[in-house]
C-alpha cells in the first residue's frame, strides 16, 4: 500500500476505527516525505506524501470502518532546559542559536536533543536542566545557514 496523504490526526477525529495499527517513527523521520515503513502488525507501507508537510504524532495514514494506521513517535533523548530568569533564557538561547541547534518549547521548558557539549554548557552557566526520554510531537527541524 502506498500512502499519498494524511487522513487526519487522532486528536481531531470524531469517529475512529476499532482496530489500530501503529507505525513507530523516530522524530527525525517525520520530515521525510518518501519512506518505507512497517506497522506494529508487520504490514509494509510506502509513504509518498503529495503535500509538502511533515508528519506529526497521531497522524492517520489510513482509515476505513474497521482499521486505521496511525503514526506514533518514539521517545527522544532530550535535554529539558528550565531557565529561571530572562537573562538565563537569553544566554542559553543565544548559545544554542550560535550552534544552530533546533529547539522546541513546551510551557516554560526548552527541549533540545541530547548533546554532551550542551549539557556541559548548561552546567557551566548554572542553568537548571534535566536529561529525559520524552516523546515530541514534531521533528526537530535543522535550518541551514551560512555565515558570510
Amino acid at each position: 500500500m502506498i500512502i499519498e496523504q494524511v487522513v487526519g490526526n487522532v486528536a481531531l477525529l470524531e469517529k475512529r476505527a476499532p482496530h489500530v495499527e501503529r507505525v513507530y517513527l523516530q522524530s527525525d523521520d517525520l520530515v521525510k516525505r518518501i519512506q518505507r515503513v512497517v506497522t506494529d502488525h508487520g504490514n509494509e507501507l510506502g509513504i509518498r506524501l503529495r503535500d509538502n508537510r511533515d508528519l506529526i504524532d497521531g497522524d492517520v495514514l489510513y482509515m476505513d470502518e474497521h482499521n486505521m494506521i496511525v503514526i506514533s513517535v518514539k521517545q527522544d533523548d532530550l535535554l529539558v532546559i528550565m531557565p529561571t530568569t530572562i537573562p538565563q533564557m537569553g544566554e542559553i538561547a543565544h548559545q544554542l542559536g550560535n550552534r544552530h541547534l533546533p529547539a522546541q518549547f513546551e510551557q516554560s521548558e526548552m527541549l533540545v536533543q541530547y548533546d554532551y557539549l550542551v549539557e556541559e554548557l548548561l552546567q557551566q552557566l548554572s542553568i537548571p536542566y534535566k536529561r529525559e526520554n520524552r516523546k515530541v510531537k514534531q521533528a526537530f527541524r535543522h535550518i541551514g545557514h551560512r555565515h558570510d
